[in-house]
């Protein structure tokens, strides 16, 4: 009997439409956040590709490597990751089929962006890292333009 009675307001009074041009109010997404990231795990790299294996012999001095590879490890794949979710989200959430016919290669840089932190992940190369920035830089590049605004890029 309820259930009748709710329909039948339903039908009567029916809730209007919403419509959104992305998952998330205007304003949440900017590829600044893949940026910072990435950087992160730059960061990371070279403090891996600059440390020094110490002498075996010297106990305090092989933890202590040891603690630091592990730990610029640790953050560079965390953040890798991050970029990569970052990245991941803003190209399925906000990127529309108007903005791929305006950027035709829009896919393209995506993917290879993706792609570029899982190489950042599973290995220690600067070329990697560069190369993903290279790409994030491009996605904020065209992201601003699909706002018809001007936003600076740089890092940190």
């Amino acid at each position: 009997m309820l259930s009748t009675l709710l329909n039948a307001y339903n039908a009567m009074n029916p809730a209007p439409a919403a419509q959104a041009h992305c998952d998330g109010p205007c304003g949440v997404y900017d590829p600044a956040s893949a940026r910072i990231a990435a950087e992160a795990a730059v960061s990371m790299t070279k403090k891996l590709l600059a440390l020094e294996v110490p002498d075996g012999s010297d106990k305090a001095a092989v933890v202590k490597y040891h603690n630091s590879f592990s730990r610029y490890v640790a953050i560079k794949e965390e953040q890798a990751h991050i970029a990569k979710e970052e990245l991941l989200v803003l190209w399925t959430d906000y990127f529309k089929p108007h903005h791929l016919e305006a950027y035709p290669e829009l896919h393209d840089i995506f993917w290879k962006a993706a792609k570029e932190c899982s190489y950042v992940k599973v290995e220690c190369s600067m070329h990697h890292a560069e190369a993903l920035m290279g790409h994030i830089e491009k996605i904020h590049t065209i992201f601003w333009a699909t706002k018809n605004r001007d936003v600076a890029y740089y890092t940190t």
